[in-house]
């Protein structure tokens, strides 16, 4: 009988289960039953039962729905919320993250202002240099997962903080999802753009993955950041996914560093 109340169709347990069935010949791989919860709550938020910033049920309305304990849904609940799916906020309940709130605002920025914490320094002042639509190449295709030749967004913007010019960015993003972004959309938005990507094309950033090197300036750059050309700079490529590890997002960004450093944090 199928249960009108679940998250996915049929989502009972055993069809997690069976999710965790290794193919024929190797062994089978069985998760932890908080695990398979995980699982069942995240594909509600894949498939927008809550959206970002909505409240999620309760530990004991979701230990009702998958008949299991309440410490089973609480276990759940805390790895969605370290890997900042989640928010909890004491006395209210649990929600959606979302890019809009202030303390997840800076979470994929990694570049701090020598002084503190870059959440001191305002908000920044955004600049939307090129919007344009193409067809993307194969070095911005692969990491999108799309094909060559398949339609792109191309974005370049500036930020500047305090009046400063501190990062141009380069961004793709995959034609069909981001359908209906223009420029003049993104300049007259003033939150930050993950919001924007989630409130107007449902489009969830859940994590990114980077990589980073030392580059002299070309003249566009110099002349974008208010630099000399060849001053050294920070390149940071970054890849951003939504649920399901689905790129969603490519960025390339150059950041000044006389002002500012690049801080990570490992545990």
């Amino acid at each position: 009988m199928t249960n009108t109340n679940s998250l996915i169709p049929d989502s009972s347990l055993a069809a997690v289960e069976q999710e965790a069935v290794a193919p024929a010949g190797q062994t089978p791989a069985f998760s932890p039953l908080y695990q398979q919860i995980k699982v069942l709550i995240l594909k509600g938020l894949q498939a927008a039962e809550w959206k970002p910033g909505e409240l999620i049920p309760s530990e004991m309305e979701l230990a009702a729905r998958f008949r299991v304990s309440q410490g089973t849904v609480r276990k759940a609940i805390d790895e969605l919320a370290a890997e900042n799916l989640v928010i909890r906020r004491q006395g209210k309940g649990t929600f959606v993250a979302t890019h809009a709130e202030q303390q997840v605002q800076y979470r994929f920025l990694r570049l701090m202002p020598d002084t503190g914490d870059i959440s001191n320094e305002g908000p920044a002042e955004r600049q939307i240099v090129d919007c344009k639509r193409l067809r993307a190449t194969a070095d911005i295709a692969r990491p999108l997962a799309l094909r060559t030749g398949d339609a792109v967004l191309q974005l370049r913007r500036v930020l500047a903080f305090q009046g400063t010019p501190t990062i141009v960015e380069d961004v793709w993003l995959p034609g069909g999802p981001f359908k209906g972004l223009t420029a003049s959309r993104l300049a007259v938005y003033g939150g930050p753009m993950y919001a924007l990507f989630e409130t107007e094309f449902g489009v969830h950033m859940v994590r990114a993955e980077e990589k980073i090197r030392a580059v002299a300036a070309d003249a566009v750059a110099a002349g974008l950041l208010d630099v000399k050309q060849g001053e050294p700079l920070l390149s940071v490529e970054r890849v951003a996914y939504t649920y399901n590890d689905i790129p969603m997002e490519l960025r390339r960004g150059l950041y000044r560093t006389d002002t500012h450093h690049y801080k990570n944090v490992l545990s």
